[in-house]
């Protein structure tokens, strides 16, 4: 038998044995091919909100950079759970990914009884796509001019301050728990099927306190009907320069951030997830997407999928903590 012949069989019988025991080499081959068709992008929201515009803007510069087209789908519903669950049910082969946010992936696990999906399990961190921070906003007329301030004035007035959100467990609802929990107040909480509603009553002082995002209450801070007391994230805004933290007068450690970040079905192959990662760490960094970001308020930084895990493992505690603390339950 020639050499030739011998190196062919050993060769074929190689090809078997890395078949017969299950070697990634088909799993590596695919993410080395990988994306080879156009890729869906769920966004759990409906379309219009900062969320749906956030992620269509990010899915055409990934179209750019993958060379793919990157389609957005939106499915609503449940609070983001309906559109998080179809695709932590997904093939894992990196053509169904998920543009969530804060909301549906740290919060919702604590307000819902009975959720259809675990984020732990059913879903693979890719990137990070940016976070923004709300605004602590008072009338002109109540008579306090910082966060410390607030809360003496507060505390000398328990159970007659109120604040309005955007809804039940939502982010600018969690702030004034974890507000109230951090500083020991008892400000009553009043939800509004949005943030419009809760700034109208905010102007009109039938509400005393909010925590908005910097966009909606940015004219209002300008022309002097709100008092701008603190933004809720680790450093100042540049929208706001002038305007401390929370943690920098009155209540340190505070922190009451939201965040977008993509997601893939676990058991998606670590290299489509890295090469995801870098993609997106691309796209949030080109002109139309900085801008946009600028127009939200919000920033972005580069993150490792380890970093971003980290911040979602964080966050998902601190919340869990608020919401036991304040009994709230959406089911």
């Amino acid at each position: 038998m020639t050499r030739k012949l011998l190196n062919a069989l050993r060769n074929a019988g190689m090809c078997g044995i890395f078949m017969l025991t299950g070697l990634p080499v088909a799993p590596a081959a695919a993410a080395d091919a990988w994306p080879g068709q156009p890729i869906r992008m769920v966004v759990p929201f409906a379309p219009g909100g900062a969320v749906d515009t956030l992620g269509r803007l990010v899915s055409k510069q990934l179209t750019e950079i993958l060379g793919q087209s990157v389609v957005v789908e939106n499915k609503p519903g449940a609070g983001g759970n309906i559109g998080s669950n179809q695709v932590a049910k997904a093939t894992p082969d990196g053509y169904t990914l998920l543009f969530g946010a804060a909301g549906n992936i740290a919060i919702n696990p604590s307000l819902f009884d009975n959720m259809p999906y675990s984020v732990d399990k059913d879903l693979a961190p890719a990137a990070l796509a940016g976070q923004s921070m709300n605004v602590l906003v008072v009338p002109a007329a109540l008579p306090v001019n910082s966060v410390a301030e607030l809360i003496d004035y507060a505390r000398k007035h328990p159970d007659q301050l109120n604040y309005g959100s955007s809804g039940n467990g939502g982010t600018t609802h969690l702030a004034g728990e974890l507000f109230n929990s951090m500083a020991g107040t008892r400000i009553t909480h009043v939800p509004y099927q949005g943030s419009g509603p809760a700034m109208v009553d905010l102007l009109a002082g039938r509400v005393q306190l909010m925590f908005d995002n910097l966009p909606s209450a940015m004219p209002h801070i300008q022309r002097g009907a709100l008092k701008a007391l603190g933004v809720t994230g680790t450093t100042r805004s540049p929208q706001l320069p002038d305007v401390p933290t929370i943690a920098e007068t009155g209540l340190p450690g505070f922190e009451a951030t939201t965040w977008f970040g993509i997601f893939a079905p676990a058991g998606t192959p670590t290299a489509i997830l890295e090469r995801l990662n870098g993609a997106i760490n691309q796209a949030m960094q080109t002109a139309p997407v900085e801008q946009k970001l600028e127009s939200m308020a919000a920033y972005f930084q580069p993150t490792t999928r380890e970093q971003f895990q980290a911040l979602i493992r964080d966050d998902t505690a601190k919340w869990a903590r608020v919401i036991k603390t304040a009994g709230i339950k959406l089911n």
